[in-house]
Formats: C-alpha cells, sequence, structure tokens
C-alpha cells in the first residue's frame, strides 16, 4: 500500500516536470505566437505608410519634387550592412543559449547591440547633415516619418536585446529548455531588419 503511494507520487512529479518543460506553468506557451500577432500589427502601419509614400511618388509629376537635395547613399548602405548583418550576428547568440552557452549568447547579443547603437548613430548623423527639413515638402516629410519610425523600432529592439544581456545575468535564468526573452528578441529584430530594407529600396534606390 505504502509502495503504491509512493509510485503514484512519483508519477505526479513527473507529470508536473514534463507539463513546464512543454508549456508554461503547465499551460501550452503562446508567448511566441503572441509576439507574432504583434509583429503583424506593427507590419500593418509600416504597410500603410509604405503604401502613402507610393501614392505621392506615383501622383505628383515629379517625384522627389524639384529643387529637392539628392539622398547621401554611402552612410544609408553601410547603415543597411551594419543592420542586416546583426540579425546574423544575434542568431548566432541564439543558437548559443541553445547549447547552455550563456557566455556566448552574452557575446553575441553585447555585439548586436553595439551594431544597433551604430546604426542609429549613423541615422543620426544623416539628421544632422541633412540638406532639408521635415517639412520642405512632401517627400522630405515622409522621409523623416519613415526613417524616425523605424528608429524607434530599432531603439525598442536595443531595449528587449539590452534587457536579455541583464537577465543573462543571474545563473541559468536561460538555458536550452528556457529561452523566450532571446527568441522573442530575435524575431522582432528580424523584423526591424525586413522592414528597413524594404524602406532602403523605396526611399533611397527607387528614385
Amino acid at each position: 500500500m505504502q509502495g503504491s503511494t509512493l509510485e503514484d507520487s512519483q508519477l505526479s512529479v513527473n507529470y508536473h516536470h514534463e507539463t513546464v518543460e512543454h508549456g508554461h506553468h503547465g499551460h501550452p506557451d503562446h508567448r511566441l505566437f503572441g509576439v507574432v500577432l504583434f509583429l503583424v500589427a506593427e507590419s500593418s502601419i509600416f504597410l500603410g505608410l509604405f503604401a502613402a509614400f507610393l501614392f505621392y511618388r506615383t501622383m505628383l509629376p515629379v517625384w522627389p519634387p524639384a529643387g529637392t537635395p539628392e539622398l547621401e547613399l554611402t552612410l544609408p548602405t553601410i547603415n543597411t550592412i551594419i543592420l542586416v548583418s546583426s540579425s546574423f550576428v544575434m542568431h548566432i547568440g541564439q543558437k548559443a543559449i541553445k547549447q547552455n552557452n550563456n557566455a556566448g549568447l552574452q557575446l553575441w547579443f553585447g555585439i548586436t547591440a553595439l551594431m544597433g547603437i551604430i546604426f542609429l548613430c549613423g541615422q543620426g548623423y544623416e539628421y544632422y547633415h541633412a540638406e532639408f527639413g521635415l517639412t520642405t515638402n512632401v517627400f522630405t516629410s515622409a522621409f523623416y516619418a519613415l526613417t524616425g519610425f523605424h528608429g524607434l523600432h530599432v531603439t525598442f529592439g536595443l531595449v528587449l536585446i539590452l534587457s536579455v544581456l541583464w537577465r543573462s545575468r543571474q545563473k541559468d535564468h536561460y538555458s536550452s529548455q528556457s529561452h523566450f526573452g532571446v527568441e522573442a528578441a530575435e524575431l522582432y529584430w528580424h523584423f526591424v531588419d525586413v522592414v528597413w530594407i524594404i524602406l532602403f529600396l523605396l526611399v533611397y534606390l527607387l528614385r
């Protein structure tokens, strides 16, 4: 009778461990799906901005409007390379934590954060030296709206990355079995990269 009770207790403990591993506190873990839904909503905002940009480009007889200074391509191209490359760097960090390599996570996420900061500094430098203002014409207004809104998302992505780095200081906070924060930050950063590639093509290259 006592042996049966001990077996039942052991089965209960094993079941508890299995549910925690496959779900969030015994329930299916839909947090990453929630992140995807959030990014879909954010995508709709960018799609609206891109659609407005293309609408003005189609409707106006001259695009950009006459007198608009040429955009500098060298710095934005370098920025594009940095931002796109940072996604690959970040993925190495995510693969590291799946191997329980917390030091690797910290290293590669730290490099990603540095690359993101360099990107924002480059964008700030471009703003500072721009030969036009927010209200010069419809093209320049769209330029600042698109790049500024994207820059805001890069900033938020940096906050997520730095949050992961801060939490990773705690022993075993992230592991091969528990790394939702890492995956969420990486997914968001990839989203920011894809948006920038579209923005770069539309604003800088499609003249």
